[in-house]
């Protein structure tokens, strides 16, 4: 690394300093790696040695990392990289999000769940603000882990009585029918990133406890036909997979302090050729009514390995040429 020029960040807690670091300054090290600077943590301040352009995105990861441990909220390595990819674009503040208390997801006896984008802080904050939710976009960009946590911390703290969450019995090429036991049992690995969210948010006993006592529900979307959904928050995960019937039954089943966040990515359904997804179909009638929010994700949202990104990146762009082509 060139040497350049050398800018001191001062902290006020000397012990927050050194748990920003991370175990054996691994911390400093991706943030070293990533922009090419070098630092040092003497003390309550963090001295950051490099060129004007890579100082100052080092010092806006160096500054979150702090504010977030400081409000007492988690920051583990992967919030790391997030905080440094969001920098390193050259997008800054525009493309990862703040720590802004209405965007965190609080969880009783835990960690609050902190969101690592500027587009999961979106999704956090049309939850809170919008009867129905739809998020958007590409896979591994956090939809489903947001919208399952949040309607769990609202489950714990009381604002609701029941968390629903259902997914439409479509195989991403794979045949249920072949698969041994009852349809419950057939489709419940499908389900898997759902109790996935809900053990991390609520933890694996109580999930069995309050699905015992009919507080938690996962099941197939077909499930929801013919009931009114009241005083619940009620998940709809994978929608591009729903056909527009699908998707016009679950969203009216609607009753009084009740909410929906409805998940999916439009460009992967797994519908037969030629049927319409009813996610499209109600992204493109929906817009603009009030209460109704809309989040797009995009790749720069991927929370996964660096990688998947690119990948999703590479076929975004593939999808493009296609087009262009035809």
């Amino acid at each position: 690394m060139a040497r350049g020029k050398t800018e001191t960040l001062e902290f006020a807690n000397v012990d927050l300093v050194r748990e920003l670091t991370g175990p054996g300054h691994a911390n400093l090290a991706l943030i070293e790696q990533a922009f090419d600077v070098y630092l040092e943590a003497p003390g309550s301040s963090v001295v950051i040695n490099g060129n004007a352009k890579a100082r100052a995105r080092a010092a806006g990861v160096v500054k979150e990392i702090y504010e977030r441990l400081d409000n007492g909220w988690p920051c583990t390595r992967a919030d790391v990289e997030a905080l440094i990819l969001g920098h390193a674009s050259g997008l800054g503040e525009a493309n990862f999000a703040k720590s802004n208390i209405s965007q965190v997801i609080p969880v009783p006896r835990r960690k609050p769940i902190v969101p690592k984008t500027k587009h999961q802080g979106d999704f956090i904050n049309a939850m809170r603000d919008n009867t129905i939710t739809f998020g958007v976009g590409p896979a591994g960009t956090g939809k489903t882990f947001l919208a399952t946590a949040y309607g769990a911390s609202l489950l714990a703290r009381g604002e609701v009585g029941k968390f629903i969450a259902c997914r439409p019995a479509v195989e991403a090429g794979e045949k249920l029918g072949f698969l041994p036991g009852d349809l419950m049992e057939k489709i419940d690995p499908y389900l898997q990133p759902i109790y996935d969210a809900l053990i991390m948010v609520l933890g694996g006993d109580e999930v069995e406890r309050r699905k015992a006592a009919g507080e938690i529900e996962v099941a197939p979307l077909a499930f929801m036909r013919g009931r009114t959904l009241s005083n619940a928050f009620v998940v709809i995960d994978e929608a591009q997979n729903a056909t527009v019937a699908q998707m016009k039954m679950a969203l009216t089943r609607l009753g009084e302090d009740a909410a929906y966040a409805v998940t999916g990515d439009p460009s992967q359904s797994d519908l037969p050729r030629g049927q319409k997804s009813g996610l499209s179909h109600a992204l493109s009638i929906l817009g603009g009514i009030d209460d109704i929010s809309m989040i797009e994700f995009d790749a720069n949202d991927v929370v996964r390995h660096p990688l998947v990104g690119k990948i999703v990146k590479a076929y975004d762009q593939d999808n493009k040429n296609s087009d262009a082509k035809n």
